[in-house]
């Protein structure tokens, strides 16, 4: 059995409602989990301000937070450049 454009655009629809809702329940769900986190940065931030033998924690600490900055960037830039070579090969 075929489907029609119109029949596979609303099963799409659906899947991706589903999809959305499911990944903000579990984001609500885990909200709890990572706010923790902050403060331990935090704490270890303000500890290595107080002494000041050990720079090699905040270097650490700055080097994490890029670490993590930048995961998204390269999940969205390989996400864009599978995108672009999947339309041009469609064209």
């Amino acid at each position: 059995m075929l489907l029609t454009n119109e029949q596979f655009t609303q099963a799409i629809l659906i899947k991706m409602k589903k999809i959305f809702l499911l990944s903000a329940i579990f984001y609500i769900v885990s909200i709890s989990e990572t706010s923790a986190q902050c403060a331990m940065c935090k704490r270890t931030a303000e500890t290595n301000i107080e002494s000041k033998h050990n720079q090699s924690a905040g270097r650490s600490l700055n080097n994490g937070i890029l670490y993590m900055m930048s995961v998204p960037y390269i999940i969205g830039a390989v996400g864009a450049i599978a995108w672009y070579k999947n339309r041009k090969k469609n064209n």
